[in-house]
């Protein structure tokens, strides 16, 4: 089959396209032929290194966490899916490679694709609605009446979490270009803060939950407008020693990142704010739900552009560029 690998870390280097061997199915496996790959940032920060000490993968490596497709074949344990399902994924560390014609992911994190929307449109999905509902009902067990503040709300997680968010009732303050304004009304935000010209620490205060994704700086100012009690889910770093424990990383990972997050841990404890990163996992069952609210209309797609399969480069390097609006995905089939 053909697939996008990478040969060694590289920030300048593109994708390799080669033909490797299809993947073997385990007995709890599905094997899926590839019809549409969403790319994330994750994608891009794989191929350029960042994650090595936590993610140490093996090279040469083919990427791409997001997938949706047709199961062609079973492992022989599988109980919930069969030959025929339109199904999508995000898939488990380890196990990526969806830049791929067929992938094999473990049943246990795949749900059947939403009939109401396009292939293009759920291969969009998993990574980021897997993360905002991590991160909202999960971890910060969002309740009706309370403030969050989504940054970035243009992108790809932030079109989805502004959803999740007002589906659970909560009120919407995100940050954005003054042209994405309406997009982001549509969705459900209900207090639009234009980046380039203010400054989201002096507008609001005293938030329940921040869904942190931009950089230090902009975490910092986070930990401000947070009530004492209240919760910044930071998506974007600094990973904590809690991170490192929770993934089994050895001990000396645990000390790198106990270190690296010591000065916002100290600043966040100060103001009575729970600071907490979150990688997310893959996770089947959640997507079923998830399925439901896309089912519902509760939850859309934004889709910004779709690639043919050969020009995979230009793809990732537009969800480099910062400027999509909405999630990037690759037709392959």
């Amino acid at each position: 089959m053909k697939a996008f690998v990478i040969n060694k870390y590289s920030k300048k280097e593109g994708l390799q396209l080669a033909n490797v061997a299809i993947p073997e199915v385990k007995e709890h496996d599905v094997l899926v032929e590839v019809h549409a790959s969403g790319l994330n940032v994750l994608d891009s920060k794989i191929k350029s290194g960042e994650f090595k000490l936590i993610l140490p993968y093996k090279l040469p490596l083919i990427l791409g966490h997001d997938v949706a497709g047709v199961i062609t074949k079973v492992g022989n344990k599988v109980t919930k899916f069969k030959t025929g399902d339109a199904v999508y994924a995000r898939v488990a560390d380890f196990r990526i490679g969806t830049l791929a014609e067929f992938i094999a992911i473990d049943e246990k994190d795949v749900a059947l694709k939403p009939q109401n929307i396009s292939i293009e449109e759920a291969a969009s999905i998993p990574l980021v609605a897997l993360t905002v509902w991590q991160a909202f009902v999960e971890n910060a067990k969002l309740q009706k009446g309370q403030k969050v503040f989504i940054q970035a709300g243009s992108g790809g997680v932030g079109t989805i979490a502004i959803q999740l968010a007002k589906h659970l009732g909560a009120t919407v303050a995100t940050t954005a270009s003054e042209k994405s304004f309406e997009m982001l009304k549509n969705l459900g935000a209900d207090v639009l803060i234009d980046y380039k010209t203010q400054d989201f620490e002096t507008i609001l205060k005293e938030y329940d939950v921040v869904l942190n994704s931009q950089d230090t700086n902009t975490l910092e100012k986070s930990l401000r407008i947070v009530k004492p009690g209240g919760k910044v889910i930071s998506i974007s770093g600094p990973p904590t020693a809690d991170f490192a424990k929770a993934i089994g990383a050895p001990w000396f990972v645990k000390v790198i990142l106990s270190l690296i997050s010591s000065g916002i841990r100290k600043k966040a404890k100060k103001l009575g704010v729970n600071y907490s990163f979150l990688f997310m996992k893959a996770d089947g069952t959640q997507l079923s739900q998830i399925t439901s609210l896309i089912e519902s209309g509760a939850i859309k797609p934004v889709l910004d552009k779709v690639f043919p399969f050969e020009q995979t480069n230009d793809a990732l390097a537009y969800v480099e560029s910062g400027r999509a609006k909405g999630k990037v995905v690759v037709r392959v089939k």
